[in-house]
């Protein structure tokens, strides 16, 4: 019988220290990542509202009156369906400043 003196290739235990090493890196890289989506949203919607601002600005230049969300929707200021922040929090516009805000949270029932 002819022996193989040539072989290449990876052993068992080769590729359980690299599997090792794989898991251990994507054990370390989720939690971070998950962290920073909540702050991800949080920005994101600040960037909207100053956008949004911007829109009533806007409205307010051109129909010399503070809009609501409903009629800068309607006369094309914003997009329909792209009323809320991305993180799904609903935003309000202050009928005498005509600032633009977050809708505060409610207050949960203690009883």
């Amino acid at each position: 019988m002819k022996r193989i003196k040539c072989q290449k290739g990876f052993t068992l235990i080769e590729m359980m220290v690299v599997l090792l090493i794989i898991s251990v890196l994507i054990l370390i890289a989720i939690p971070n990542v998950t962290k920073h989506s909540a702050t991800i949203d949080e920005k994101g919607c600040e960037a909207y509202i100053k956008m949004v601002q911007g829109q009533v600005e806007a409205y307010r230049i051109d129909e010399k009156s503070i809009p609501t969300i409903v009629e800068l929707t309607t006369n094309g200021y914003l997009n329909e369906g792209e009323t809320t922040c991305p993180n799904g929090k609903p935003i309000q516009i202050d009928a005498t400043t005509g600032l633009v805000s977050e809708t505060p949270a409610e207050p949960e029932d203690v009883s």
